[in-house]
């Protein structure tokens, strides 16, 4: 202070995360006072990470406006070939993984890789009166959506979209040319992840509850918290670390900023259509024990003859890989016709990895093309 009086820095402010800079340049001298100012930018850049909403990297139509999604066209003007649906996942965030940034996109590759005609599920975020919807009318739309492109595709299905995907495979055989399952839980019980440790172990009322404080719906922002405590060291604090010592990197803060922009963003989901996903499909495992029923019917999985690539990360703790490589034991598609890929890292980098688009997406999208017929 001017008259030499310590200044008294409010405990408060120092239990703020943001304002450790600003505690800690406090009576420092003139290097203290260059970190604080680089602790205002740090929490600039902060208080815009929370704003910053997820584009789609590459231009597209509106092929069909449904209740439950919009189906994007990303096709090149005059392209043939047997359509390719995207199935993103519906989980709390958007679609927008799929289509992720300029050079780290599943679409771009699959487009580069010889498939002329790819769409992709964009999910619309559960409203009030969607609160009753099922599994039934999200299949039925996607059926649609079969159905408006020809009625046959390829479906690439990731994390939950590819449950959606082997469903809909299983119910209308003769419209899925070929199935790519990429992260996709489908024996829920095989494994010991700790997401089914934490579906099983939890008593069956706390996800009605959770419903019930959602009004009817089951809200983004819980289901992000429940990822996030995950690993909360990471959530929490790693990556405010991580931010502050980057500030001063324009390229880490953009790759730091779309990440933020997808992650921190969320969708809301149909109340009744999560507890029929918690409860039938992860605790009791109706799907792969051949006792689900959908669209009137009682599915079986052996149903599905299609050629089929199972895709799995090595660290992945969100869908372990025996619960996607078991799928192969429960199609009915010939041996010689089921492609199995264990690839480095865990369960977002199979989407939108670097890596894994440079490295296996290629390879999958050139299969695709050829009708599953090529080896991989």
């Amino acid at each position: 202070m001017p008259d030499g009086t310590p200044f008294a820095f409010p405990l408060s402010a120092i239990s703020l995360p943001f304002l450790w800079p600003l505690a800690a340049a406090v009576g420092g001298g003139q290097a203290a006072l260059e970190m604080a100012s680089h602790g205002i930018g740090f929490v600039a850049e902060e208080i815009r990470l929370t704003g910053v909403r997820p584009e789609l990297a590459t231009p597209n139509r509106i092929a069909l406006d449904l209740r439950t999604m919009v189906l994007r066209d990303y096709s090149a003007d005059g392209a043939t070939g047997v359509p390719v649906i995207v199935v993103a996942p519906f989980a709390g965030h958007t679609s927008a993984i799929a289509d992720y940034a300029q050079g780290q996109s599943l679409v771009q590759t699959l487009l580069a890789s010889g498939n002329g005609r790819v769409f992709m599920t964009d999910w619309k975020s559960a409203t009030g009166d969607m609160a009753g919807l099922e599994i039934d009318q999200y299949l039925a739309e996607l059926n649609v959506c079969v159905e408006e492109l020809g009625g046959r595709v390829a479906l690439v299905g990731l994390c939950q979209g590819g449950w959606f995907s082997l469903m809909l495979a299983s119910r209308f055989p003769h419209r899925v040319a070929s199935l790519v399952l990429a992260g996709s839980p489908i024996d829920t019980a095989a494994g010991d992840g700790p997401l089914k440790r934490m579906v099983q172990s939890t008593p069956p009322d706390f996800y009605d509850d959770l419903v019930r404080s959602g009004g009817g719906l089951m809200r983004g922002k819980l289901m992000l918290a429940g990822w996030k405590n995950m690993h909360p060291e990471k959530s929490y604090v790693q990556k405010h670390l991580d931010i502050y010592a980057h500030i001063g990197d324009p390229e880490w803060l953009k790759r730091t900023e779309t990440f933020e922009a997808w992650y921190e963003t969320t969708i809301d989901l149909p109340g009744r259509w999560y507890l029929q996903a918690i409860h039938q499909l992860f605790r009791e495992n109706r799907f792969a024990k051949g006792e689900f029923v959908a669209l009137g019917k009682t599915l079986s999985i052996r149903d599905v003859t299609c050629p089929v690539c199972l895709l799995a990360g090595e660290e992945d703790d969100i869908t372990t890989p025996e619960q996607v490589f078991n799928a192969a034991d429960l199609v009915g598609t010939p041996e010689n016709l089921i492609v199995r890929l264990l690839v480095p890292g865990g369960h977002i980098g199979l989407f939108m990895g670097g890596r894994t688009l440079r490295e296996t997406w290629p390879r999958i999208g050139k299969w695709i093309a050829a009708g599953g017929e090529v080896e991989l």
